[in-house]
């Protein structure tokens, strides 16, 4: 399993593995993501943990807030992650932060 953080207000869109952009057709399911009931804060920004299967290389995320007219600048669009982390990573993460286990139903992707 791989693992990545992903702040509050952001939302899984497409999902790349080996053979390219995930196609539910010839892989005949959808990518395993998992949200975790785990999450940790960092510079007052609420971050979950998600797992994810080995075979997801790259994971695109995007806001879930409506993007701003006022201010097109500080509006992102949305962001691929290509460096997904080992268990090991994110044990070393929590221990460097503060950390807090929020006890929920987890959501399914």
């Amino acid at each position: 399993m791989k693992y990545f953080f992903l702040s509050e207000g952001w939302i899984v869109g497409r999902v790349w593995g080996v053979g390219g952009l995930w196609s539910e057709t010839a892989w005949r399911r959808s990518p395993e993501i998992q949200q975790l009931n785990l999450c940790l804060w960092d510079q007052n920004e609420k971050m979950w943990l998600y797992c994810v299967e080995d075979a997801v290389l790259m994971v695109e995320v995007k806001p879930t807030a409506p993007l701003l007219e006022s201010n097109p600048t500080k509006n992102i669009g949305n962001v691929v992650l290509t460096r997904l982390i080992s268990a090991e990573q994110v044990l070393e993460r929590l221990c460097t932060i503060e950390a807090q286990c929020q006890i929920s139903k987890p959501l399914l992707m």
